[in-house]
C-alpha cells in the first residue's frame, strides 16, 4: 500500500516551480508582503499613532517617502503596519476555515450516507452567508472589530474547504491502496489519517493560498465599511475609506493602499495557481 508523499519531495518539484513564471512572480510578491509585515514589528519610519496636523497631506519627499495623510501620519508606516493586520486576519481566518472545513469534508467522505448529505447541506447553507453579511450580523450584536471580522471570514471559508476536501478525499477513497487497506481491516479513521489526508494535502495547501487572498480582500472591504480593524490599528481598507474624501486634494492617499491590496491579492493568487500547476500529478509524471 502506498501513501502520498510530501509534495516538496516530489521529483523535480523545485525545478518545475522555479520554471513556472506565475509561481515565481507570486512567490516574490508574497515574500514582499511577508517582509513588510515582519519589518513593521522591528521598525517603521514614524509612529503610526502619532498625529501631526502641521505635517498633514504632505507630498512624497525624502522625509516621508509616500507622503502623509490628513492627520499628518506617515503613509509608509501605515502601509507596513497594515500589512501585519492583513496577514493576521488572513492566517487566522483561513486557519479556522481549513481546520473545521477539512475535518467536515474528511468526515463526509469517510462516512457517506446521511452524514455526508447533512454536511453538504450545511455547507450550502453556509454559502448563503458571505463574509460581509456575517460581519454585519456579528457587528450588530458584538460591535465592530478585528476579532469579529476574523470570525466572519473564517465562517465564510468553512463551506469552501469542506466541499473541496470532500471531493478530493472521495477520489482517494476509490484508489486501490485504500481498498486494500480496508480489506486488511483498517478502520475509517486510520485510513483517513494514513492515506487520505497525506494525499490531499497539496490540494488543501493550494486552496489555502487562494483563500488567503480572498481573506485579505474581505478584510479590506470590511475595514472600508467600518466593520473590520478599528483605529488606531492601521488597515489598508480603512486607509482607502479615509482617502475617498480627499481624492481631489491628495489622490495618492488612495493609490498606495489600493496598490498594496492589489499586489497582495495578485501575488497570492499567482502563487496558488502556480502551486496548482506545479503539483498537478500529470506534471509530476512528466517531470
Amino acid at each position: 500500500m502506498a501513501s502520498g508523499a510530501s509534495f516538496s519531495a516530489a521529483p523535480g518539484f523545485w525545478q518545475r516551480a522555479l520554471g513556472h513564471p506565475g509561481f515565481v512572480a507570486g512567490g516574490v510578491l508574497t515574500c514582499l508582503l511577508l517582509a513588510a509585515a515582519a519589518l513593521s514589528w522591528l521598525w517603521v519610519p514614524y509612529p503610526v499613532a502619532g498625529v501631526n496636523m502641521d505635517a498633514k497631506l504632505l507630498p512624497p519627499s525624502a522625509a516621508h517617502w509616500l507622503g502623509t495623510d490628513a492627520y499628518g501620519r506617515d503613509v509608509l508606516s501605515l502601509l507596513l503596519v497594515g500589512a501585519r493586520a492583513s496577514i493576521q486576519v488572513g492566517v487566522i481566518a483561513v486557519g479556522i476555515g481549513l481546520a473545521i472545513g477539512a475535518a467536515l469534508g474528511l468526515l463526509a467522505a469517510a462516512r457517506r450516507g446521511w452524514v455526508e448529505e447533512l454536511i453538504m447541506r450545511m455547507a450550502d447553507f453556509g454559502f448563503a452567508f458571505p463574509a460581509i453579511l456575517s460581519a454585519i450580523m456579528l457587528t450588530a450584536v458584538y460591535g465592530p472589530g478585528m476579532v469579529n471580522a476574523i470570525i466572519a471570514i473564517g465562517i465564510y471559508n468553512i463551506p469552501a474547504f469542506a466541499r473541496i476536501t470532500r471531493a478530493a478525499a472521495k477520489a482517494v477513497w476509490a484508489r486501490d491502496y485504500v481498498l486494500a487497506a480496508r480489506a486488511c481491516g483498517k478502520n475509517a479513521w486510520a485510513i483517513t489519517m494514513q492515506h487520505v489526508l497525506p494525499n490531499i494535502s497539496a490540494v488543501l495547501i493550494v486552496q489555502g493560498t487562494i483563500r488567503f487572498a480572498v481573506a485579505i480582500l474581505a478584510e479590506a472591504a470590511l475595514s472600508y465599511l467600518g466593520l473590520g480593524t478599528q483605529s488606531p490599528q492601521p488597515s489598508w481598507g480603512r486607509m482607502l475609506a479615509e482617502a475617498q474624501t480627499l481624492m481631489y486634494d491628495a489622490p495618492l492617499l488612495a493609490v498606495w493602499p489600493g496598490m498594496a491590496i492589489a499586489l497582495a491579492v495578485l501575488g497570492l493568487n499567482l502563487l496558488g495557481d502556480g502551486l496548482r500547476d506545479v503539483l498537478d500529478p500529470r506534471l509530476t509524471r512528466r517531470g
